[in-house]
């Protein structure tokens, strides 16, 4: 399959790259400026795309089976703090790039499109979801690290998840685990919805690579075609 990688220099993208890449696909990398980057690696090819200009998706759709979008603001997997900074300062960006998405594939509806957002959309209990409550998600903020200002950037992301949702397109929606981090390929790991994934400590992880390989199983075998899906261990 030929399979495009928005955000494709970042901690999740650069990984789903490597796991296409590893089981013989052929992949398309995008980053907002790829001039620069040198890959001699078989079968991969870098472009540059702004991911909120839709006219400048759709030029580049064109042969792609399905489009994977792991877009962040910022500078991607070197400089973490200038994303938070980034994400916190213009929440609706997720939305924005979720509608710039969904437009660039109105003339191309057979392209499938995977959005990877956030864990904050995800039903803590039946009915409740972490991004609408201010406590619950101080509470899960505090225990990653991340500053309670970082709120303003989950409920973006819970807010692109809405915009899919309106869609008819081939859309899904992955949301990580709670906690996820580089860590090991285990290929070991279990698929929900709607609701975390926890494990025997009642926790939400995963490791990126594990995410990779979830995010590539779906492009080869799709289960949540309009639906999003969660994993953990």
């Amino acid at each position: 399959m030929h399979i495009g990688v928005i955000g494709a220099t970042g901690t999740i993208g650069s990984r789903v790259v490597t796991e296409a890449l590893g089981r013989g696909h052929r992949v398309t990398a995008f980053s907002r400026d790829a001039s620069a980057i040198h890959d001699p690696r078989e079968n991969l090819t870098w472009a540059s795309v702004d991911v909120l200009d839709a006219a400048g998706i759709a030029r580049v759709l064109p042969g792609l089976d399905v489009l994977i979008s792991a877009f962040q603001p910022g500078n991607g997997a070197n400089d973490i703090a200038d994303t938070i900074r980034r994400s916190i300062a213009d929440p609706t960006v997720y939305a924005t790039a979720a509608r710039a998405l969904l437009t660039a594939l109105e003339s191309h509806p057979r392209t499938r499109l995977i959005v990877i957002g956030g864990a904050g959309s995800l039903e803590v209990a039946p009915g409740v979801v972490r991004a609408d409550h201010d406590e619950l998600l101080h509470e899960a903020l505090d225990a990653i690290g991340l500053p309670r200002e970082y709120a303003a950037a989950v409920r973006g992301h819970r807010d692109a998840l809405n915009v899919l949702r309106t869609s008819n397109r081939l859309w899904t929606y992955f949301s990580p685990a709670e906690q996820i981090a580089p860590g090991e390929r285990t290929g070991r790991f279990r698929i929900g919805g709607d609701q975390p994934v926890l494990d025997a400590d009642g926790l939400s992880r995963i490791s990126v690579e594990d995410a990779a390989v979830a995010l590539v199983d779906e492009v080869e075998l799709p289960r949540f075609v309009q639906r999003r899906f969660t994993i953990g261990y």
